[in-house]
């Protein structure tokens, strides 16, 4: 579903990725793993079209889109779910999920998509009228993924998760990646600083060091690898 080709990605003199190639097989789950600085969250940015690379190609569903817009890509069927949540904190929960929906005109499908994630994260449901800068993190990250599910996406780039919510929440928060990857078929392409976890849930794994890719292989071989496991997986 999703091939990246020997992309370089220059941020003014200062290269963030160098001939980085990976695939995503349709309807499976890959995780991207490296150190803080390796390059991860720009691979998904130049996946989604918000940075350009000096080099290299991206296919989706086997075509060209290197350089694409994100509204565009959306619209593909292609959503980025950003590092940091960015939720828009002053307007309320219901808001935020129809700002997901900002592409689609029919509101038949829209309160389908808004059922099924409330179905989802009944919590969310409970806050529907809570401005969302008013969530908790893990809230938040909650309100971040339905927003991108919005969209209706057949693909989603998930950056980190994880990042600043309460463990009991994380585990919820992974258990419901399984479930969309399970049961609607969504392919994912995670970043998460998680290694551990995140490999558990995935099907393939690439390691990235310094903006290349250092090792790819499938997640439970990356899990058992020695070097990863001193070097990210804290054994």
């Amino acid at each position: 579903m999703l091939e990246v080709r020997n992309i370089d990605v220059h941020y003014g003199a200062i290269a963030a990725l160098r001939e980085v190639s990976l695939k995503v097989a349709e309807g499976t789950i890959a995780t991207l793993i490296g150190g803080n600085g390796a390059g991860k969250t720009t691979t998904l940015r130049a996946i989604s079209g918000m940075v350009r690379p000096s080099r290299g190609q991206i296919f989706y569903e086997g075509k060209d889109i290197t350089g694409i817009p994100p509204h565009r890509l959306l619209g593909r069927g292609l959503a980025h779910c950003p590092e940091g949540r960015m939720v828009f904190a002053n307007l309320t929960v219901r808001e935020n999920l129809r700002m997901g929906a900002f592409l689609q005109r029919d509101r038949a499908v829209i309160a389908r998509e808004e059922e099924f994630v409330f179905g989802l994260f009944p919590r969310l449901e409970e806050r529907e009228s809570q401005l969302a800068g008013t969530l908790s993190g893990g809230e938040q990250q909650m309100l971040a993924i339905s927003r991108a599910l919005m969209g209706q996406p057949r693909c989603l780039l998930l950056d980190e998760p994880s990042l600043g919510i309460a463990p009991l929440l994380v585990r919820t928060i992974f258990e419901k990646i399984v479930e969309l990857n399970r049961v609607r078929k969504l392919t994912i392409l995670l970043v998460e600083q998680s290694a551990h976890r995140a490999l558990e849930i995935s099907h393939d794994g690439y390691v990235l060091e310094t903006g290349r890719i250092l090792l790819a292989d499938r997640a439970e071989a990356l899990r058992n690898n020695e070097k990863v496991r001193d070097a990210y997986l804290g054994a």
